[in-house]
């Protein structure tokens, strides 16, 4: 199947793992990073920076690339693990390294040792094959965000994934057990036992299909559903029980397909135990008889689960107050209109700096029906008995709405500015020296084609 080559680990140095480290720090907003940049990110001179990156990309780690307005530096797939086994190293949870025991459609597994000699199991996130890549639409790593580099969304799934394992084995699920992770890699237990898929016979076959059934049920019962249960992801122990494994895809009983993903799971095993054992029952079960007694999908925040269906679940099971859904609502709607006042006076002229939160409330309620200033004089001049006590109400008037901000919104409106020209000056500053960059080669390329089409106008 091959193997990871981490061979080249021992003879990297600080200074390199300090470059890979500034190169992943800079693809968080950058397709290719320019050598510059990480040099100022590693805080290492240039030239040294320079060799550097040379030597990691003779050896694979990093890959060099030229791009139609800039070059830069990409982090490879190869990089990136090195950076994971580093950590786990440093942390005393890997000290060496096996075979590759098992590869899948988005991950690979390895056999690795702790310190103390005892085999654990290693596995490597590859979201990105071409074999798999509806992995962006089918499921939300992207949430909010247009698009991502295929090793951020490995690290979502390993961290998903390591959430999953823990809760559940926290829960006297039969998982294995979860030990650390790191990016994209998650350190587990190592099962003993074989596949189902290669599994032939089997001592009790009813007795096996009725605990896959028991335990779509208790996950279901849990607030989850696997996704993906079936032959490739059951383990079988010499004893004949099941260990469950593969959760990225996991998702919550509250999403929207979720009956059909249960159904799937369960026709899943009914039709291996008839093609493989050619065992049928009659008896499975539905979505319809799920009972919630968890709620693990809150915990983990499953795929298709929202904060309002958690406070519903905890209010249903008793887990929360009608008083403390009341406030908590109360906290919501508070900072969400202190989000639309901050908009509101972002929208504001510069020269308004003196109107109040209670005044931009006031507008907010009154925009649709507020009066002309002419006419609010014509109605208040007839209340009053003469016109220095109108005048005196005007200049109350005008002092009360004429109070100045908070001075810690205006710290807070001074830093963001800051922050936001300091970057501007970072962007300035960076500036891709040394090697030809884009700009450079393009207009070699015009001039070499200028003095190629001479001919077509004439000249010699």
């Amino acid at each position: 199947m091959g193997k990871l080559n981490v061979s080249l680990m021992r003879y990297l140095t600080p200074e390199d793992f300090r470059v890979l480290t500034a190169i992943e720090m800079g693809m968080k907003n950058h397709e290719l990073v320019p050598g510059p940049m990480a040099a100022s990110i590693a805080n290492l001179q240039h030239g040294g920076v320079h060799k550097l990156l040379r030597e990691l990309c003779k050896h694979k780690l990093l890959s060099y690339e030229r791009g139609k307005r800039y070059d830069g530096y990409r982090l490879t797939n190869s990089g990136y693990d090195y950076l994971a086994l580093h950590s786990l190293t440093k942390r005393n949870v890997v000290a060496s390294f096996g075979n590759q025991i098992g590869v899948g459609k988005e991950s690979n597994i390895y056999i690795i040792a702790d310190p103390e000699g005892q085999e654990i199991c290693l596995k490597l996130h590859r979201l990105g094959r071409v074999c798999f890549r509806k992995v962006a639409e089918k499921r939300d790593y992207h949430k909010h965000r247009k698009s991502a580099s295929w090793l951020y969304l490995s690290r979502i799934s390993a961290t998903k994934e390591y959430a999953y394992m823990k809760a559940l084995y926290d829960r006297k699920f039969p998982v294995p057990k979860p030990i650390d992770f790191n990016r994209h890699c998650v350190v587990m237990e190592l099962v003993q036992g074989t596949l189902l898929n290669h599994v032939m016979e089997v001592s009790d076959v009813e007795a096996l299909y009725d605990d896959l059934m028991n335990l779509i049920v208790r996950f279901a019962d849990s607030g989850v559903i696997h996704g993906d249960f079936n032959e490739f992801n059951i383990i079988l122990t010499p004893e004949d029980k099941p260990i469950i494994i593969d959760f990225p895809q996991m998702m919550s009983t509250q999403h929207a397909n979720a009956e059909m993903f249960f159904e799937r799971d369960v026709n899943c095993v009914k039709e291996f135990f008839k093609k493989r054992f050619n065992f049928e029952s009659e008896t499975f079960p539905k979505f319809s008889d799920i009972e919630r007694m968890d709620t693990l999908d809150a915990e983990v925040l499953c795929t298709g689960f929202t904060k309002q269906m958690a406070k519903d679940i905890n209010l249903e099971l008793g887990l929360e107050s009608d008083e403390e859904e009341s406030d908590s609502e109360k906290e919501e709607e508070f900072h969400d209109s202190v989000d639309k006042i901050e908009e509101i006076s972002e929208i504001q002229e510069p020269s308004n700096s003196y109107s109040t939160i209670e005044t931009i409330m006031h507008q907010m309620k009154n925009t649709k029906n507020l009066p002309d200033s002419d006419e609010v004089k014509s109605q208040n001049s007839d209340n009053f008995s003469s016109l220095e006590d109108l005048e005196d109400f005007e200049s109350r008037s005008v002092r009360s709405t004429a109070t100045t901000i908070h001075p810690d919104e205006i710290k807070r409106r001074m830093k963001k500015q800051l922050e936001a020209k300091d970057k501007r000056n970072q962007r300035k500053r960076c500036v891709a020296k040394g090697e030809a960059n884009a700009v450079t080669r393009v207009r070699r390329e015009n001039r070499d084609t200028v003095k190629q089409s001479k001919g077509i106008w004439g000249y010699e």
